[in-house]
C-alpha cells in the first residue's frame, strides 16, 4: 500500500473516533415514552396519535412513581389524562386542536412584508410545503420533529412542531441574510447563480445556476471561461489562460485539495461533477493571503453547506456520461453527500464522443508543404473515465462540525495507432485521489477556528509500445501533496476582523522513463517542505461605501533556506451612489510547475508533466499584479472595467510549450501582461444580456536566447464574447458567440532545410511568434426546460449545440522535418465540430 494511501487511511480511522461520543440525553417522541411507561408499570394509554405527534420531550427518570410520570407530561405537553380504572387511561387534548394543520404567517423581521416562496418541510420525513404571497402555509400534524424554514434570502429557522401545534396561525419572523465583510457588489453577473462580492471575487453557485451558450448544465471550468480575462486557446479546460498565464499556474482546490488533474477526456470536459459544488470561488487578483502556490489565479470549490438542507437526490444522463448524485441524514446531526459519474464511451460511440474524440485524435493529419500531400494514420481507442467523491458532515454539539472529503478522477485510454506497416499499441492512465478533514469549531460569537489535514495524490502512466521495432516506453508522473492548516478568526467589532494562521505543506514529485531497447531508465524524485505564517484585516465602513481587505502570506522552504514575503490588497470604494471603485494588488509564488521535455510525451495527448523548482535552473516563480478598475450598476445596467498589469518571474521555456526554434532550449525568463476587461450587460425583464471584452499584449523576456524580447505564445490580443439570454421559471434559452485574435506562432523562413549539418537539418524560423493563426469565431446554443413531475419530483432536459455554424477554426500549427524527403511538413490542429449534446436530470 502507498504512503499516501495510509496516511489518507489513518486520517479517516482517525476521524471517526470523534463521533462515537455521547452527545446528551436526548428529547424522545410522546408515543416512544408512553410505550415504556406501560410496559414499565403494566398499563395501557388510549390515545388519537394525532393529537400526540407533535411532542418530543425528555424522557421521565425511571425512579419515578406512575402519577410522578404522568404529571411530569401533563406539565410538558399540557395534555389531559383520564382513568378509566386501575390499569387504562385516556389521553385527550382539551384544546381540540387536533383536527386543524400546523399553520402560520412568516414576516420579514425588519420592514413587516409577507415572505413569499419560504419552503418548509418537517424534518427527517418528506413533507414539506412553501408560503404564499401571504407568507401563510400549512403543514400536518403528524410528526414531533421540528420544522425548518429556509429562503434565499433569509437565514434559515428551525420551530418546534409543539410551539406552532399550540399557537393559533402565529407570525413567524425571518432574519434577512446581512452580508458583512463578504458583501455582494452586483448579483447575475452574465448568468443567474453568478455573482461578484467586494472581495473581487467571482463566485458561482452551481444549484441556483441559469444558462450559458453551449453548456448543457453548469461545467465550473467551461463557465469560468466566459468571464473576461478567462479563457482557452485550444479549447481545454486543462490549459486556462488567465491573464496570460499558463493552465499550471492556476490554483484548483476541491474542498481544500489541491486538484492537479482538472480534465476529463484530456481537457474536453471539466472532472468535477457540477451536482456536487455549492460554491465555487474564482480570484484573479487580490487574493487572500490563506493562498499560496499560484502565481495566476485561484479557483476554490466547495461542496460544504453552511446552511441545513433537506434529503435530495439526482440522476442524470447525457451523451457523453451517466451521474448519480445524493445527500441524505444518517442521524439528526450528520449527513452523507455522494456523487458518480462515468462516462459509455468505451462501448457506446454517440455523436458527440465521435466529435471529441476528433479533436483529441487529430494530430494524424500531417500535410507536406511541397505538395500538399496528406499523409492518415488509422487510430483505434477505448476510452472512459470516471470521477467519484464522498462527504461526510457531522454536528458535534452545539459549536464544533467535523467535515470528511474524498474525490477520485480517472482517465483511462487504450489505443491501437496502425500507419502504414507499423502497429502501436499504448495505453495512458491519468488519475488524482485526494482526502480532507476539517474540524471547525465556533468559541463564541466573535471567535472561531477551523483546522485541515489534506492529502492529494496524482499519476500520469504512459506505456507506447512499438511492434516493429520492439520497443517499449514506459513513463510516469507522480505527485503526492500532503499537509495541514490551521485558520482562526476573531471579530474584533461589527466592522473589522482579523484572521490569522499557519500551513504546513510537503509535495513530492517522481518522474520515470524507462526504454527497453536499447536499455535505458531514468528516476527523479524531489520534496519541498514549505511553512506560511498568515495575518489577514477586513474593514467595512459604517456607511458600507469603503471595503478594505489587506494581509501577508510569509513563506518559508526549507530546502532553500528561503523567505518570501507575500503582501496582498483590496480596496473597494463607492465613490458615487452607482459608482465603485476597486484597487487590487498582489505579490504571489510558486514552487511546482509542469514542464514539457518532449512533444511526443505521454503519446501527445498530455504532454505535460509536473516538476519542483531547484532553485536554480527551475526558480521558484514569483508575480506581482495590480489592478484598477470601476463597477457601475444602475437598475437594469452593469458596467465593469479592469486595468491590470501583471508580471511572472521565473519561468522556464520548457513551461511554455514551445515548438520553434526554442523547442529543446533550457532558459529562464518571464512574462509581462499589460491589459483591459470590459462587460456590459443589460436586463429586459425575462431578457437580458451581455458582452465583454478583452485586451492584452503579453511579452516575453529571456535573456539567453538568440531573441530575447516577443509575444508570448499565449497573447491574445482580442477577446469578444456576447450572449442573449431568456429565463423563466420553467424555460431558458441562450444564443452566444465568442471571437479572439490568432494564437501566435512561428513560421519557416522558408521552404528551404539549413542542411549545414546533413545528419542534423533544421527548419530556418523566421523571428519567434513573427505570425498568428487566423481569428477564431464560434457561435453556441443552449435551452433547458423544468418539469415538475410530483410535489417533490422534478425533470429537467437540456439541449446545446457548440459552433453552430462548424466553422474550422484553427487553434494551433507547428512545422517539422519529413524524414523521408527532408521537407518542412505543417501540423494544424483544428477545433471542435459542430457539436450537439443532451442532458435529462431527474432531482426528487
Amino acid at each position: 500500500m502507498s504512503k499516501n494511501r495510509i496516511v489518507f487511511l489513518i486520517l479517516f480511522i482517525f476521524s471517526f473516533l470523534f463521533v462515537t461520543a455521547q452527545e446528551g440525553k436526548k428529547n424522545t417522541s410522546l408515543k416512544t415514552i408512553l410505550t415504556q411507561i406501560s410496559q414499565d408499570h403494566k398499563i395501557q394509554f388510549n390515545y388519537i396519535d394525532d393529537e400526540i405527534a407533535v411532542y418530543n420531550i425528555a424522557p421521565p427518570k425511571n425512579e419515578l412513581s406512575l402519577q410522578a410520570k404522568i404529571d411530569y407530561i401533563k406539565q410538558e405537553t399540557s395534555l389531559e389524562f383520564k382513568i378509566i380504572d386501575q390499569k387504562y387511561y385516556t389521553i385527550y387534548n382539551n384544546n381540540k386542536k387536533f383536527n386543524k394543520p400546523n399553520c402560520g404567517y412568516l414576516f420579514d423581521s425588519k420592514n413587516n412584508i409577507p415572505v413569499e416562496n419560504a419552503y418548509l418541510y418537517i424534518l427527517n420525513t418528506n413533507i414539506s410545503t412553501t408560503s404564499n404571497e401571504k407568507g401563510y402555509f400549512e403543514l400536518p400534524s403528524i410528526s414531533s420533529n421540528d420544522i425548518q424554514i429556509k429562503h434565499f434570502g433569509y437565514e434559515p429557522k428551525t420551530i418546534s412542531s409543539k410551539d406552532l401545534y399550540n399557537l393559533n396561525c402565529a407570525n413567524i419572523n425571518l432574519n434577512s441574510i446581512i452580508f458583512t465583510l463578504d458583501e455582494v457588489v452586483t448579483q447575475r453577473y452574465l448568468t443567474t447563480g453568478i455573482l461578484i462580492k467586494n472581495d473581487a471575487t467571482i463566485i458561482i453557485k452551481p444549484k441556483k445556476f441559469g444558462i450559458l451558450s453551449g453548456l448543457i448544465e453548469p461545467d465550473i471550468l467551461q463557465t469560468m471561461q466566459q468571464i473576461p480575462g478567462i479563457l482557452s486557446v485550444d479549447e481545454t479546460v486543462s490549459n486556462i489562460n488567465v491573464r496570460g498565464g499558463t493552465n499550471d499556474q492556476n490554483l484548483f482546490l476541491w474542498n481544500g485539495i489541491r486538484m492537479f488533474q482538472t480534465g476529463h477526456f484530456f481537457g474536453l470536459i471539466s472532472a468535477f461533477n457540477p451536482s456536487l459544488s455549492h460554491t465555487i470561488s474564482i480570484t484573479k487578483n487580490g487574493t487572500s493571503a490563506f493562498y499560496g502556490e499560484s502565481v495566476s489565479s485561484l479557483v476554490d470549490m466547495s461542496s460544504h453547506s453552511k446552511n441545513t438542507e433537506i434529503n435530495h437526490s439526482s440522476i442524470g444522463l447525457n451523451l457523453i456520461s451517466a451521474e448519480l448524485y445524493s445527500k441524505f441524514n444518517v442521524s439528526e446531526k450528520a449527513n452523507v453527500e455522494i456523487s458518480a459519474r462515468r462516462s459509455f464511451t468505451d462501448f457506446l460511440t454517440s455523436p458527440t464522443y465521435r466529435n471529441y474524440r476528433n479533436r483529441i485524435f487529430q494530430n494524424t493529419i500531417v500535410t507536406n508543404q511541397k505538395n500538399n500531400q496528406t499523409q492518415n494514420f488509422d487510430t483505434k481507442e477505448n476510452f472512459y473515465f470516471y470521477d467519484f467523491s464522498l462527504q461526510y458532515e457531522h454536528q458535534i454539539g452545539k459549536n464544533h462540525k467535523l467535515i470528511i472529503d474524498g474525490i477520485s478522477i480517472q482517465n483511462q485510454l487504450d489505443i491501437n495507432q496502425i500507419p502504414t506497416s507499423e502497429n502501436n499499441n499504448n495505453n495512458l492512465s491519468q488519475s488524482n485521489f485526494g482526502g480532507n478533514i476539517t474540524w471547525e469549531t465556533i468559541w463564541d460569537k466573535k471567535n472561531e477556528s477551523e483546522i485541515n489535514f489534506y492529502v492529494s495524490n496524482y499519476n500520469l502512466d504512459a506505456k507506447n509500445e512499438s511492434i516493429l521495432n520492439n520497443r517499449t516506453l514506459i513513463q510516469q508522473n507522480n505527485v503526492l501533496d500532503m499537509g495541514f492548516k490551521i485558520q482562526n478568526t476573531h471579530q474584533i467589532s461589527e466592522n473589522l476582523t482579523f484572521k490569522n494562521g499557519y500551513q504546513f505543506d510537503e509535495i513530492g514529485v517522481t518522474n520515470l522513463d524507462e526504454i527497453n531497447n536499447p536499455i535505458f531508465s531514468r528516476i527523479v524524485k524531489e520534496v519541498i517542505r514549505s511553512h506560511a505564517i498568515v495575518g489577514e484585516i477586513g474593514f467595512k465602513s459604517e456607511s458600507k461605501k469603503t471595503y478594505l481587505k489587506t494581509g501577508i502570506r510569509t513563506n518559508y522552504f526549507e530546502k532553500f533556506k528561503k523567505i518570501l514575503i507575500e503582501p496582498r490588497l483590496v480596496l473597494n470604494q463607492n465613490i458615487l451612489e452607482n459608482l465603485n471603485l476597486e484597487i487590487l494588488g498582489e505579490l504571489k509564488s510558486q514552487s511546482i510547475s509542469q514542464v514539457i521535455d518532449l512533444q511526443q510525451d505521454f503519446l501527445g495527448i498530455e504532454k505535460r508533466r509536473w516538476t519542483l523548482s531547484n532553485n536554480t535552473s527551475i526558480p521558484i516563480q514569483k508575480s506581482s499584479q495590480i489592478s484598477v478598475g470601476f463597477t457601475f450598476k444602475n437598475n437594469s445596467w452593469l458596467f465593469t472595467l479592469d486595468n491590470f498589469y501583471k508580471k511572472i518571474k521565473g519561468i522556464t521555456s520548457g513551461s511554455q510549450g514551445f515548438q520553434n526554434q526554442f523547442e529543446f532550449e533550457k532558459s529562464t525568463g518571464n512574462y509581462r501582461v499589460l491589459g483591459s476587461e470590459i462587460l456590459v450587460q443589460k436586463s429586459f425583464g425575462k431578457f437580458y444580456s451581455w458582452v465583454n471584452y478583452s485586451f492584452n499584449t503579453n511579452k516575453y523576456n529571456f535573456d539567453s536566447l538568440s531573441s530575447s524580447v516577443f509575444p508570448n505564445n499565449y497573447e491574445i490580443i482580442h477577446t469578444v464574447s456576447c450572449a442573449a439570454v431568456y429565463e423563466s421559471e420553467t424555460w431558458k434559452m441562450t444564443l452566444g458567440s465568442k471571437w479572439h485574435s490568432g494564437k501566435p506562432i512561428t513560421t519557416p523562413l522558408n521552404n528551404e532545410l539549413m542542411v549545414s549539418d546533413f545528419s542534423n537539418p533544421k527548419i530556418n524560423y523566421n523571428s519567434p511568434n513573427n505570425s498568428t493563426l487566423p481569428n477564431y469565431f464560434q457561435l453556441n446554443f443552449s435551452a433547458s426546460k423544468d418539469w415538475e413531475l410530483t410535489e417533490r419530483t422534478k425533470m429537467v432536459g437540456s439541449f446545446s449545440v457548440l459552433n453552430i455554424l462548424n466553422k474550422k477554426n484553427t487553434i494551433n500549427r507547428f512545422y517539422r522535418i519529413n524524414s523521408t524527403d527532408n521537407s518542412i511538413e505543417s501540423v494544424d490542429t483544428y477545433s471542435l465540430e459542430a457539436t450537439p449534446n443532451l442532458n435529462v436530470k431527474f432531482l426528487f
